[in-house]
């Protein structure tokens, strides 16, 4: 700390070289000593702020001197140590002293890639340049030919296989979570990725910023369930509250009119997979009792009671049409009012009535064309008219060299990640042949005492529910970036992920008291880094460990939910048969319950779900759920021509899974070949029609070929008649 620039260079590159020892235990010393560093020399360091400094300083420093690339050659080799792996496997317990040099390699990596990533506006002129040079170091396909993040995917993928079961898995999770959001980049980017997209495919800009519009929802406060309202009613009828039973039915009006006790003011929820956690008050309200998620209040001072913020009026998204819902409409229109259609012809409106020139009009001014309608056309011509359109260009982006490296293996990687998913989930039940995510958490020797108990089952649930976070925020990302670089990359990750089952994993994740959930207490403030090693610590009892933190929710597990929600939405959107497996597995009650939490971004992924479900439900489920039908009215995008609300077309719909699912993967691999097969085009190779040079080619045959020879020419040619005038014949 004290020390000039020069000499801590000086120092680092010592360190730099004592890596490069034989010695396993002076190796894991020195290792050590740069995690120390890379945690901003905690000992020297008096408040949080200046352990945060140092260690900015330090990774900068770090990072620059090229420790990163000595650590992954140290990282590849525990990778590859057979002789860990093997003894791991024969272990009937695994604890934390089997993954000791790992885990300081992957926390040492962490703190590199998180810090670097975050972008401050004090930063040097020269710690930029790091950051962009790092970005695309990690992006790029440096490491061994593919990008770093595929080191990661190994790494997942060997553990779920029982080959390694040593592996932090937390660890690998959270820096390859980290390493995909800083070389893909996270939700802002994306948007601004979408924008420059469809500015390039000459489309129409979009209608709204989406990550703005949700930011400025509004919670509604949930229907209450039959249980509740009778409960209500014996409280009343106790004299413990004064209000009217049926209260919670009135108060699904979007921005809380009546409740003047409410924080109305309507700032940012950043729900990004960049935020990370952060300890946010939450607000309970007095007169409803429920549960209601917001940012804290404003610093004061305060403004009056008396005065409403002005919401904008009418609902909180421009409507969308397809192309497609305006040419059903006008064969419908063709076939009633003329009798016969035009097939794709939207412009032609002759012998149409003037109302229906007027519904074309209004259709046609919120046509909204997507980029991915843009791709499937132009892989459509590509596969129709190879010769004509020739290659296609493709630009070599962080997202295409992922997708390329993982394509290979991506079924493994899909599916390991939904097993750890499964494994970490709260409602899932520990079974013996399940993984064991438990092994970088659980100490060697089990604890003795009701305190460590206690200390211990806070820490699994903790570990438990950071895996959940990165796993869902690192599927989320990875399908949204795959579906901006081509829909069918997109296509591929949602199928194999269908395919492995998760959207019951998902149902089973929140069929599970998700209030209880989202305001878990599982984590202790005095042990949080960096304030357990710059203040004294607290004696810790078990009253204090259970009473918790401060906050009275739980922003990792809003977080996560959210995210699992997500996903589903784009597993299901637009696809009828995916539609149909929700509501075969029940999910309209299980999504019902999740209305509980009063946070806006949430309720409206719940919302939608249950939309695309609704018109399966039958009549008596809408006419018992009327306040969710219009909280999904005020709440989620409409189509101007969806009947979602009555479902006229169930009958005109068969469900057919195998189906749908066997044409869209059709498509896919016929993208896959085009784009990636290394033997394309091989049925447009020139062929060779001279008969001196076929014949003079060298064929390898087998080598037992001359023992047989002769019975193979009986059994393939003489044998076999052959019809010599049907071949002069002309077809």
């Amino acid at each position: 700390k004290n020390l000039t620039l020069e000499e801590q260079r000086t120092y680092v590159m010592r360190l730099l070289d004592a890596l490069e020892v034989t010695d396993r235990d002076k190796r894991l010393k020195v290792a050590r000593a740069i995690l120390y560093l890379a945690q901003g020399v905690f000992d020297e360091c008096d408040t949080e702020v200046d352990v945060l400094h140092w260690s900015r300083h330090n990774v900068f420093l770090l990072y620059n001197m090229g420790i990163f690339t000595a650590l992954l050659e140290l990282l590849s080799m525990e990778i590859d140590n057979n002789q860990a792996c093997s003894s791991a496997v024969r272990k009937p317990a695994i604890s934390l002293a089997d993954s000791t040099e790992l885990r300081v390699l992957l926390s040492i990596m962490y703190l590199l890639v998180e810090t670097i990533r975050v972008q401050m506006e004090d930063d040097r002129p020269e710690w930029r340049a790091a950051r962009e040079a790092f970005k695309n170091e990690l992006g790029s396909p440096l490491y061994n030919g593919e990008p770093f993040a595929l080191l990661l995917f190994t790494m997942v993928t060997k553990f779920c296989s029982m080959n390694a079961p040593h592996f932090p898995m937390k660890k690998v999770l959270l820096l390859l979570w980290k390493t995909i959001l800083f070389t893909l980049g996270g939700f802002e980017e994306l948007q601004e990725m979408k924008v420059r997209g469809r500015k390039r495919l000459n489309l129409p800009p979009l209608p709204e910023d989406s990550i703005k519009v949700v930011r400025a929802m509004r919670a509604a406060s949930p229907p209450a369930s039959a249980m509740e309202l009778i409960e209500q009613q014996q409280q009343q009828k106790r004299g413990r509250r004064s209000r009217r039973p049926l209260v919670k039915q009135d108060s699904l009006d979007t921005y809380n009119e009546r409740d003047p006790f409410k924080n109305d003011d309507a700032r940012d929820e950043e729900e990004d997979p960049e935020d990370t956690d952060s300890g946010i008050e939450g607000e309970v309200d007095p007169l409803d009792r429920d549960v209601i998620i917001q940012p804290p209040p404003p610093p004061p001072p305060l403004r009056p009671p008396t005065e409403r913020v002005n919401f904008p009026k009418g609902l909180p998204w421009a409507p969308k049409v397809r192309e497609k819902d305006i040419e059903h409409f006008l064969e419908t229109s063709r076939n009633k009012f003329i009798g016969f259609t035009l097939g794709n012809d939207t412009d032609t409106l002759v012998g149409l009535p003037r109302p229906i020139h007027e519904s074309v009009k209004t259709l046609k001014q919120h046509k909204y064309v997507s980029i991915a309608e843009v791709q499937i056309k132009k892989e459509d011509d590509l596969q129709q008219c190879p010769m004509i359109l020739g290659e296609e260009e493709v630009e070599e982006t962080p997202t295409e060299m992922l997708y390329l490296g993982m394509l290979p293996n991506l079924s493994q990687y899909v599916i390991a990640l939904l097993k750890l998913l499964l494994a970490a989930a709260p409602t899932s039940k520990a079974k013996t042949d399940s993984i064991n995510i438990l092994a970088d958490v659980l100490p060697e020797e089990m604890p003795i005492t009701v305190l460590q108990s206690m200390k211990l089952g806070i820490d699994v649930n903790r570990h438990k529910e950071i895996i959940v976070k990165a796993i869902s925020a690192l599927l989320l990302l990875l399908l949204k970036h795959f579906k901006l670089n081509h829909i069918y990359q997109f296509e591929i990750v949602s199928q194999h992920l269908v395919f492995a089952n998760c959207i019951p994993l998902i149902l089973k994740f929140f069929n599970q008291n998700i209030m209880s959930y989202i305001s878990a207490k599982n984590s202790i403030f005095v042990l949080d880094f960096p304030h357990c090693v710059v203040h004294e610590m607290p004696e810790l009892t078990a009253d204090s460990l259970e009473a918790g933190d401060s906050n009275q929710f739980c922003w990792r597990n809003l977080f996560s939910c959210i995210n699992l929600l997500r996903i589903l939405n784009k597993l299901t959107k637009w696809k009828h048969s995916r539609t149909m497996m929700l509501v075969v597995f029940k999910s309209a009650p299980i999504l019902k319950r999740a209305l509980k939490v009063k946070q806006a971004m949430m309720q409206l992924y719940v919302l939608k779900l249950l939309k695309i479900q609704t018109k399966y439900l039958g009549r008596q489920w809408r006419k018992s759920n009327m306040k969710t039908m219009s909280a999904i009215y005020q709440k989620v995008r409409h189509r101007l021509n969806d009947d979602w609300a009555y479902g006229n077309d169930i009958d005109a719909r068969p469900w057919d899974f195998q189906a749908e699912e066997c044409a869209l993967r059709e498509s896919i691999e016929k993208f896959n070949s085009r784009r990636y097969d290394k033997n394309k085009n091989g049925d447009f190779a020139p062929v060779d029609n001279c008969l001196q040079s076929v014949l003079g080619q060298r064929v390898e045959l087998p080598e037992d070929f001359h023992y047989s020879y002769e019975m193979w020419l009986e059994r393939e040619v003489f044998s076999q008649p052959i019809q010599w005038e049907g071949l002069l014949q002309n077809p």
